[in-house]
């Protein structure tokens, strides 16, 4: 080979790999058919900056939403600069957790059917409202706490829709929605009162409301139920917000034993078209973690 050839071969030798190069940088920016909203603090390695710095990253990855449970316990000054961030990428503001004292990480519960728990709950539902304004949210997941041992099941039910609906007769004024979900008891929340969907989908039957939903989980649903796609029909009219989370490990999808790809295939056919919040770890620390995430979701839609 003479020196014109090799000099030539090299150069298509580096323009094919701009290609690939830019191939690769076309699917990162390549929508997903469904809206995947991560969860702050996944793409912390890439975006050491903080919130702001992770939403450029994640909207230069394809990702149109992002969700937060911790955001109401943000300084309203940075709730304010995260909700001009996503307007500049027209990303959308996925849930974050509305009752963190009366929940059941505060011990609080909406089964009692005591005053004092019921006016704490409602004092969260007004507090939340404000935060959702400030970061233009829409939802804000709920949780209806624990059983109580005194009460049979049936009045149980009974005080959670009496608190749900006074919940609901706020926010419908504002356009927002709580949307409830089913935590399982089997791993990681015994004690809880609704751990499973049918019930869940009776609460929200009871309650009639346009601002009180079902969050459908899919980590909680396999390892209480299992057969997500079966399960999945029944309560879709009632569903307002999906989250993912394989299982076991609750990491990234294709970490587990779900068929993420049927599953997600199943939901974009039934016309969904609200968020998908990524609650869950990451399988592999670091950078490399971030990027497989990320390729585990571009996989996982590839359907």
């Amino acid at each position: 080979m003479n020196r014109r050839d090799l000099l030539a071969g090299g150069a298509a030798m580096a323009a094919g790999a701009l290609l690939g190069v830019e191939a690769r940088a076309q699917e990162a920016r390549k929508p997903f058919k469904l809206r995947y909203a991560f969860n702050l603090g996944q793409f912390k390695n890439h975006a050491p900056g903080g919130p702001i710095d992770e939403i450029k990253f994640a909207a230069d990855q394809g990702f149109t939403a992002v969700e937060d449970n911790s955001m109401k316990n943000r300084p309203a000054e940075m709730q304010e600069k995260i909700a001009a961030e996503l307007a500049k990428h027209s990303m959308t503001m996925g849930i974050f957790v509305l009752n963190i004292k009366t929940g059941f990480k505060g011990g609080g519960s909406l089964t009692t059917g005591k005053p004092e728990e019921r006016d704490a709950f409602l004092e969260e539902v007004k507090t939340s409202a404000e935060v959702a304004k400030r970061i233009n949210a829409k939802w804000m997941t709920s949780l209806v706490g624990n059983s109580d041992a005194r009460l049979a099941r049936g009045y149980q039910f009974a005080n959670v829709v009496d608190c749900v609906r006074r919940a609901a007769d706020l926010l419908e004024p504002q356009g927002l929605v709580m949307v409830f979900e089913p935590l399982n008891v089997l791993e990681n929340h015994p004690g809880f009162f609704i751990h499973q969907n049918h019930e869940m989908y009776a609460l929200m039957k009871a309650v009639r409301s346009p601002s009180c939903k079902m969050l459908f989980d899919l980590y909680h649903s396999q390892i209480s139920e299992g057969r997500l796609i079966r399960n999945f029909d029944p309560c879709f009219d009632e569903i307002g917000y999906i989250q993912t989370g394989d299982t076991p490990g609750r990491k990234e999808a294709g970490t587990g034993e779900v068929n993420y790809r049927n599953v997600f295939k199943h939901i974009h056919g039934k016309g969904y078209k609200g968020l998908l919040g990524m609650e869950h770890g990451i399988s592999i620390p670091g950078k490399e973690g971030e990027l497989a995430l990320i390729q585990a979701y571009r996989d996982a839609d590839n359907f």
